[in-house]
């Protein structure tokens, strides 16, 4: 069926859901991410700082014996200095794995669309349907999963932390034990977070796939909208041939000759001997060529009827560009059969066509037909 949404989106369609929101990503996987760089760093950062607050410490204790306020607040300073640059530290590094984890699922956007207040927001079934639709499903089942996973860690380092406690063992050892197993349950569970957020964004991505798919019939009227109305198109084609078509009847008084076939083709050519070879002022077949032969009549411009070079340079050439060397033998004849006819005073008139009757040249590289003269040709 056509109206069955079976299709990928095309790139305008994405650039429209991107502005509605409709991009797959999950929340969780920046917030994981950062807690396992969290898990990773702290304890170098814990480390680096315990050594600078004990030099700190030594100092504060070798200058007990002197007491000074200058000296107290500057040691003071230099150990919140300390504490804040740890924390600014470890802050900048979580906020730039979040963000960077948000601009893997899809880049920065600006759901634009979204934020346009809807009736169907508040339509009461729709709520339902979010309510208690797959998502909720799937949320439900990631919370579970979640927490078990979490209770199981958190249970295994507890345990593992069980022979530490109510036994003879030095204070250090004991410090140690709680810090290396309370370190790797963070890193364990922030490893458990990550592939559960990767999990949960293949779900948004292949959801969001699903709702986002177009029907044939969406494409084609996305590519009617892109490409316009044809009937539109069409009118404004129709209106650019006439209006070229004007243009070059226009120009057919200036021409200085029309060769006719003599029914058939219509070629009016212009020679300006500063501009170089001839040029076409107006081509044209049926209807177009009678219309040629008419103005240049009224216009008094001379037609000479010659079929193969009338019909070569119809074939060859376009309105406004010069004809082919091949035919500037052929063209030149008559082009001086009408200049001597206009130094006598002659003008206008159908002419016999005063070259040899001998066979055109073969054109090498014919001209590109202009396609508004295809079209008005065809009327």
């Amino acid at each position: 069926m056509s109206g069955e949404k079976t299709e990928k989106p095309t790139a305008k369609k994405n650039k429209e859901n991107r502005k509605e929101g409709k991009v797959p990503r999950s929340q969780d996987v920046g917030a994981w991410a950062a807690l396992l760089l969290f898990a990773g760093t702290i304890p170098k950062l814990v480390g680096h700082e315990i050594g600078v607050l004990k030099d700190l410490m030594a100092t504060c204790l070798s200058a007990a014996g002197e007491a000074d306020i200058a000296l107290a607040l500057e040691l003071l300073g230099r150990g919140l200095m300390h504490v804040l640059l740890a924390l600014l530290l470890l802050g900048v590094g979580v906020m730039l794995v979040s963000v960077a984890g948000a601009l893997a699922q899809g880049g920065f956007f600006l759901a634009t669309k979204s934020l346009k207040p809807k009736l169907s927001k508040i339509n009461p079934l729709a709520g339902f349907k979010r309510m208690f639709g797959m998502r909720l499903l799937w949320d439900g089942a990631k919370m579970l999963i979640k927490s078990g996973l979490v209770a199981l860690l958190v249970w295994m380092s507890i345990k593992a932390m069980l022979p530490y406690v109510g036994g003879m063992v030095p204070m250090a050892a004991v410090i140690d034990g709680f810090k290396d197993n309370a370190l790797g349950m963070i890193r364990n569970v922030a490893l458990v977070g990550v592939v559960l957020a990767v999990a949960d964004y293949g779900f948004q991505r292949h959801k969001t796939g699903k709702q986002t798919k177009m029907s044939k019939e969406d494409i084609k009227q996305e590519h009617k909208q892109s490409e316009g109305d044809p009937l539109l198109k069409g009118a404004i084609r129709s209106r650019q041939l006439a209006m070229a078509r004007n243009r070059m009847m226009a120009d057919i008084p200036t021409a200085d000759v029309v060769l006719v076939n003599p029914t058939h083709f219509a070629v009016a050519l212009k020679y300006d001997a500063e501009k170089g070879a001839p040029r076409v002022v107006a081509r044209g077949a049926g209807v177009i060529a009678q219309t040629i032969r008419e103005k240049a009549n009224d216009a008094e411009v001379p037609l000479v009827r010659d079929v193969p070079l009338a019909r070569a340079l119809y074939h060859s050439t376009t309105v406004g560009q010069e004809i082919p060397v091949e035919l500037f033998g052929a063209v030149a004849q008559v082009l001086a059969f009408v200049i001597s006819r206009r130094t006598k005073g002659q003008r206008g008139g159908e002419h016999k066509s005063p070259r040899i009757d001998a066979p055109l040249p073969e054109i090498s590289r014919p001209g590109r037909r202009n396609p508004s003269d295809h079209a008005t040709a065809g009327r």
